[in-house]
């Protein structure tokens, strides 16, 4: 895989005015990895819609798809891997570059790859550092080059995409601007597509992205050109003078529609330049070819994109020298369709597709990219059975009907053309319409095309709504799957964890495994996998009703074999058919032991700190849901740098070998103990797991690291109401050894009031436990199995304060169930 140098700065930029004009979309990722801004090229791009991203974390949102990239190819950030399943957000904001340049392709929200440019930039802000990306599609451009403009002119620069089409060389690239003046234009104009934030803030913005090098394409090796954004020349072309005389825009004096149909001409003539129609039994034999073809053709897969792409190109050049497929984009991003009556609202579509002649000039394929969002008068879409032909499009009312269609910057493009509007209607929902262009040399459109073009649309907008319905449930499912498994791995004290999930079912991405880590009082944490026996949704409904039930006992704290049997007396009571096997594992990094339990699962893998793998024999115990089998716990020492694998069957299960072997090869030597728990498990899944298996997959891996035992101190108080004033001496005494001097007084007086409410609890023994695992982590724990609870105090109230302090002075706090009492914590965070 090609490397980028540590910047890509090329030659700095000419102040010649010259510019390309690109679609960009625009994603900044807050301090905290969380998505900030996302702007509508960005879900033209990648698919993902504002309100489905913002503020929520950029990991796993646009995963890394190598292997796919124009001539160029792709480059990797430096110094970073680009294995599969690297997401392209987080590659880019580890970068240590202040900014950087190239392409990383990225795969969409329908899992499409995406040849996509980057420019990575390193913000500062009051809050702390922020990225700012700045993206466009690579692909189009390959084929034909971008649009250049000459300060507010187009140029007529197009390539001739029958002969390059994708053999443009286009590459990102960072270029300073030396003329300060072209720099604050260039900024300027930047600035429209950036955050929408106050003028100061994005000026600031501005300062910092300028010296860094302005985003720059360098198109077939030649001078780097400034790139500016689409929007920049499409404002100029919405600024259109007002009719002389009349004070108002052409669209509010454009002439109806209807009144182009009696004739080409609007008034029944038929212009002299046309060419005389032809035979009417050629015309029927062309209509049922394109008919044939279209159910032929059309249809082939359940993809929404290669649907559409296939109606298009049946079309073209056959019927019509231009087609475009457009779709509300609420029907295939949203479960819940639009309501009729909303006339008055406004309908964002989605330009899928789009296909022309080699003939077509190249700046139709650049006013008309493929997944632009459009936004459209709900009056203006056709409704259902109602065709729209413009024999011949008047230049007076060009521009109007570009408006209608949403694109401003069609109106020079069409005059003297032909045109039909269908709609795309299937199972009585318009799923959008369908647009046809003929240019002049070609026999205008009639009603006869019109009907031809509405069976045509109508037999393609089955197929789309097929895709439609599939894409529903496909996103259904895999909702319901992540809903189920955890989305990251959880930062627990003492050991470090990475998972890894496939299911065996490709179609509806969604099994029966399932694996959890949760954290326990006194460090310790939580380790299970699981297996329901089958495959498909009843087995992810089983899963997820296991998952809930095991995460609420863990709670209890109760010892594994305890928690296996109450989870098989809940399977009883679910239903004979609940059926699943389970390893739960409970580390303790203080004390360095592993307890175990298993019901009828493969035995983990334990990996030693010399790199040494063995699994560990423990009893196997019956299946979940069986009953009448006991369960037994085993607890084994785990020095620091052991490796624990925890797994499903569907991944050492080897066809015609049986299991045995596949366990075999995950003992052999697979962990390296300098490895990271994310490399374990790519290394595992690429030594052990093919792709002929079907059956689902789970993998969890823990690398146990302990609690130094200088990071924790652990006291035993007596029932005297006098240990309070001990409690507070001991927590200063410790925070001292521990350098911790500015945490002493806000911690002494939470620990204070913890242990008032012990001792009034407690029947026998309350103790005190803190530990420094970075933040500090505070435990009182007691004899009494009654949980405290949050309440509000009145001004007149002598008690009730003591838990309302602690939920407002710490970071976080809460109360869990012991085998024997509970414990109640709060966590600080360290000074920096």
């Amino acid at each position: 895989m090609t490397r980028l140098p540590a910047t890509s700065t090329t030659t700095a930029l000419a102040a010649t005015g010259v510019s390309a004009l690109l679609r960009l979309a625009v994603v900044c990722v807050d301090p905290d990895g969380d998505i900030s801004y996302w702007n509508r090229g960005a879900e033209e791009l990648f698919g993902h819609r504002w309100e489905g991203v913002f503020g929520r974390p950029s990991t796993g949102l646009l995963p890394h798809a190598p292997g796919a990239a124009g001539p160029s190819g792709p480059a990797a950030p430096p110094g970073r891997s680009t294995a599969t399943g690297q997401d392209v957000l987080e590659l880019l904001d580890d970068l240590t570059e202040p900014a950087w340049a190239g392409s990383v392709p990225a795969t969409d929200r329908d899992g499409a790859v995406k040849d996509v440019m980057w420019w990575s930039y390193r913000i500062m802000e009051p809050a702390g550092r922020s990225l700012l990306l700045i993206a466009a599609n690579a692909r189009p451009l390959r084929d034909t080059g971008p649009r250049l403009a000459l300060g507010d002119r187009l140029l007529p620069y197009t390539a001739d995409s029958s002969a390059l089409r994708g053999g443009v060389r286009i590459a990102a690239r960072l270029a300073p601007v030396p003329d300060p003046g072209h720099a604050g234009l260039l900024a300027g104009r930047l600035g429209s597509v950036l955050p929408r934030v106050s003028a100061g803030r994005l000026e600031r913005i501005m300062q910092q992205i300028v010296p860094l090098g302005y985003p720059a394409v360098e198109v077939d090796g030649a001078l780097p050109l400034p790139v500016l954004p689409e929007e920049y020349e499409a404002g100029a072309v919405r600024a259109a003078p007002a009719n002389p005389g009349t004070g108002r825009t052409a669209r509010t004096t454009r002439p109806a529609y209807r009144e182009l149909l009696p004739g080409p001409r609007g008034d029944g003539t038929t212009p002299p330049s046309l060419a005389p129609a032809p035979a009417p039994g050629h015309v029927l034999d062309e209509q049922l070819a394109l008919l044939r073809e279209t159910g032929a053709k059309v249809g082939s897969t359940l993809d929404l994109e290669t649907t559409a792409r296939e109606l298009c190109a049946v079309t073209v050049p056959r019927f019509a020298d231009f087609a475009a497929v457009l779709v509300v984009d609420q029907l295939f991003s949203d479960t819940e369709l639009p309501k009729d009556d909303r006339a008055g609202d406004t309908i964002i579509a989605r330009r899928v597709a789009v296909a022309h002649t080699a003939a077509t000039p190249g700046s139709w394929a650049a006013a008309l990219p493929e997944g632009e969002l459009i936004p459209l008068p709900a009056d203006s879409t056709p409704r259902i059975g109602d065709p729209l032909v413009v024999p011949v499009i008047d230049p007076a009312i060009a521009q109007d009907i570009a408006l209608d269609l949403g694109v401003p910057g069609l109106g020079p493009l069409l005059p003297e053309r032909s045109m039909i509007v269908v709609p795309l209607t299937a199972r009585g929902t318009v799923l959008g319409r369908m647009c046809f262009l003929r240019h002049p040399g070609r026999r205008p459109f009639d009603a006869k095309d019109a009907a031809t073009a509405s069976e045509v649309a109508a037999r393609g907008a089955v197929h789309l709504d097929n895709a439609r319905l599939h894409r529903m449930e496909s996103r259904a499912a895999a909702t319901l799957q992540r809903s189920m498994m955890p989305t990251r791995p959880p930062r627990l004290p003492g050991v470090r964890i990475a998972h890894r999930y496939m299911p065996g079912d490709r179609q509806a991405q969604v099994g029966g495994d399932w694996f959890d880590a949760i954290q326990l009082p006194g460090g310790r944490v939580a380790l299970i996998v699981g297996d329901v026996m089958g495959h498909g949704l009843l087995s992810a409904a089983v899963m997820g009703q296991f998952r809930t039930s095991v995460i609420t006992m863990a709670a209890l704290d109760l010892p594994p074999a305890q928690l296996l049997r109450h989870l098989d007396n809940l399977a009883h009571r679910l239903g004979a058919e609940h059926l699943a096997t389970c390893v739960y594992a409970v580390y303790d990094p203080i004390h360095r032991t592993l307890t175990l339990a298993n019901a009828g699962h493969i035995p983990p893998v334990l990996s030693r700190h010399d790199g040494r793998s063995e699994l560990l024999q423990i009893p196997k115990g019956a299946p979940i849901g069986v009953g009448g089998v006991p369960f037994e716990t085993v607890e084994i020492p785990v020095p620091d740098g052991s490796w624990l694998v925890l797994c499903t069957d569907g991944l050492v299960e080897v066809r015609g070998q049986g299991i045995d072997a596949g366990l075999a090869a995950l003992c052999a030597n697979v962990i390296e103990p300098q490895q990271t728990p994310e490399d374990v498990c790519e290394q595992i899944l690429s030594r052990v797991h093919s792709d002929d298996r079907r059956d689902d997959v789970a993998l969890l891996v823990a690398n146990f690291q302990g609690i130094p035992s200088q990071d924790v101190a652990e006291w035993q108080l007596s029932m005297d109401p006098s240990d309070v004033r001990r409690a507070r001496a001991l927590t200063r005494a410790q925070l001292a050894e521990w350098g911790l001097e500015g945490l002493a007084e806000l911690t002494e007086l939470l620990v204070s009031e913890l242990v008032t409410n012990a001792l009034r609890a407690a029947s026998h023994e309350v103790s005190l436990r803190l530990m420094r695992v970075g933040k500090l982590l505070v435990e009182v724990s007691d004899d009494d199995h009654n949980l405290p609870q949050l309440r509000r105090a009145d001004a007149d109230d002598e008690e009730g304060r003591g838990l309302a302090l602690v939920s407002n002075l710490s970071r976080r706090w809460g109360t869990s169930r012991k085998a024997v009492g509970k414990v109640v914590w709060f966590e600080l965070p360290l000074p920096s």
